[in-house]
């Protein structure tokens, strides 16, 4: 479904922030008639679970950069009992998420995770969380098998890659045009999952197929294999720093096609590992808003930069919590209780959970890389 009121949304949940009242944290005993605590509980933190260091570090960081918004609008409404985030890097590894997701269950004071970042790390950690009773809302795991494992905590606030795929398959099919495809994934949760959709729903159209690996920097054989396919647009499922590694060669190779890759690979760090030329036309599909203009001076204000891929749903996913807080939830199964039945307006969509936690409102965005410059996503129709 796709909308047109990102102003309104973004007035709507910027102004929802700041109009917080100073009587900040819950308590166990609940909320008072007007929704404010007679008592508050400044021990209440949240949790960020997910890169801020590694390959795909930026994708993380721009999801904390987003959420130390909500969070700075939120503690100048109630200074006198701030809420703080915990910052957990995983490097974007299940295994190294799978320890730290035990250290964020262990603290008692963390009544919400915001994350997990990606679908590998958001499998590992699934189970330890729902068992803990611990809400968790990701900015970005996107693998459609998440939300089938009747896990009771795990959200996300953007499309799965279920939505994405079809999207992706009719944008390269009726925009592009495309006669014939490849289609390559990097063997991850996340990018076999997303290259298997798009494959499925171009059906005939795909003519060439491969598999690469995360960290993988000779693309050789892949890029030989792309220009005897004759295939005129090629489509990567992984992340941006092999995409991008990709691009390049496929260019110096002589592939003339159109590249297109996902979420994953829709980042700055795309075209500085292709370099502009070979960047040049690519198209970067995403579930992810364009940032509002509000929202992204306030980001800048506060990070020194500008918003990034899931900025603004780390500011919704952090937005939830602590509107829940206000409301007077400092316990994880109130703070559950109350992520299940959320339902407002956020600065990329409005934001409403079904029972297996996959978000109500999808669209699904293609952004451009024109000039060494990603451009602002426009919704593709269907």
């Amino acid at each position: 479904m796709i909308r047109s009121k990102k102003s309104l949304r973004a007035f709507a949940a910027l102004a929802g922030v700041a109009a917080l009242t100073l009587s900040a944290c819950g308590t166990s005993g609940g909320s008072s008639d007007n929704n404010s605590n007679a008592s508050g509980d400044c021990t209440t933190k949240l949790a960020f679970l997910g890169p801020k260091t590694g390959d795909a570090a930026n994708l993380g960081i721009n999801i904390i950069n987003g959420a130390k918004v909500a969070l700075d609008e939120y503690n100048k409404a109630n200074s006198d009992c701030k809420v703080t985030m915990d910052e957990f890097d995983s490097q974007g590894d299940p295994e190294k998420a799978t320890p730290l997701a035990a250290k964020i269950i262990s603290d008692k004071d963390i009544i919400g995770v915001v994350g997990p970042t990606f679908s590998g790390e958001s499998d590992a950690t699934g189970p330890a969380f729902s068992e803990a009773g611990l809400p968790t809302v990701s900015a970005s795991a996107t693998n459609p098998d998440l939300t089938t494992h009747g896990w009771k905590t795990f959200h996300r606030v953007l499309g799965n890659d279920a939505t994405q795929a079809p999207a992706v398959a009719s944008y390269i099919q009726n925009t592009l045009k495309a006669k014939k495809v490849m289609v390559v994934d990097d063997a991850s949760e996340y990018g076999k999952g997303l290259a298997d959709g798009v494959r499925d729903d171009l059906k005939n159209l795909v003519t060439s197929t491969d598999t690469v690996q995360q960290k993988q920097t000779d693309f050789s054989a892949t890029v030989t294999k792309a220009k005897a396919s004759g295939t005129d647009v090629f489509f990567y499922g992984g992340y941006y720093a092999e995409a991008g590694l990709l691009a390049k060669q496929l260019k110096q190779g002589g592939y003339t096609g159109t590249f297109v890759s996902g979420d994953g690979s829709l980042d700055p760090g795309f075209i500085s590992a292709a370099g502009a030329s070979a960047a040049n036309g690519a198209v970067l599909t995403c579930p992810c808003a364009p940032s509002p203009a509000d929202f992204t001076s306030k980001y800048k204000a506060l990070n020194g930069t500008d918003p990034g891929t899931y900025s603004a749903e780390g500011f919704d996913a952090a937005n939830i919590f602590l509107q829940g807080i206000k409301d007077g939830n400092s316990t994880r199964s109130k703070m559950l209780d109350w992520v299940n039945s959320y339902d407002a307006e956020g600065i990329t969509k409005n934001i409403k959970f079904d029972s297996t936690g996959e978000v109500s409102d999808v669209v699904i965005y293609a952004y451009k890389v024109e000039n060494g410059k990603i451009t602002p996503g426009t919704p593709i129709q269907q």
